[in-house]
């Protein structure tokens, strides 16, 4: 996943999210109050790191959370940036109120990645911004048509798709209600449109 990913650049978070996460944090610290970066799916963090370093000994939290600890080595003098290993299928921040929650194709390889959305949207900021890489493709209804359906539920519950960025956004802090039950999930799926193996997500409508 985000193995190499850099803050800006070619292969960034910032080319593969569509904006500048570095100018919305220095835009955000500019308010002259602590400024909170969630990165879920992190991999070996180093986004996470370089967005530590230009913003050092300013009031910038990082959190990068991953399945497995593959973090990159950190720099001496980071002290607001942490890293968790953890399984997102139930995990749940010690304290939200985020400025940034970020999800750079990481969802592809989450189960319930529905329920992970709306879990997601309730630990920003009340100003807070979630951004995240999602492919409706894999996401599956026992009743059929998901993509349409889905998508005109998340806008109802007030998010934005780009179907064809495939990219999910949720401004504000929200309380979700998705009306799908979670079924279980196939991670012989095969690949999707970014060419690697992804898992589908299969739910039902309640």
């Amino acid at each position: 996943m985000n193995r190499e990913r850099e803050l800006e650049g070619g292969n960034s978070y910032s080319r593969d999210l569509g904006l500048s996460v570095g100018e919305l944090l220095a835009q955000r610290l500019e308010r002259g109050h602590a400024v909170r970066w969630l990165d879920l799916c992190c991999g070996s963090g180093r986004a996470l790191i370089q967005a530590a370093e230009r913003f050092r000994n300013q009031e910038l939290e990082i959190l990068g959370v991953d399945l497995v600890d593959f973090f990159a080595p950190r720099p001496a003098g980071l002290l607001g940036l942490r890293f968790a290993v953890a399984s997102l299928r139930e995990w749940e921040p010690a304290e939200s109120d985020f400025d940034l929650v970020t999800c750079v194709h990481g969802l592809h390889y989450v189960g319930d990645k529905l329920g992970l959305i709306a879990r997601a949207c309730s630990w920003l900021a009340e100003d807070g911004l979630l951004v995240a890489n999602l492919d409706l493709a894999q996401v599956v209804l026992r009743e059929g048509s998901a993509a349409r359906r889905v998508s005109q539920v998340l806008r109802a519950q007030g998010l934005h798709y780009d179907r064809r960025k495939h990219l999910l956004r949720c401004e504000g802090r929200r309380e979700i209600e998705l009306p799908f039950t979670y079924l279980g999930a196939d991670d012989q799926a095969g690949p999707n449109y970014t060419g690697q193996p992804a898992v589908a997500s299969h739910y039902e409508i309640r």
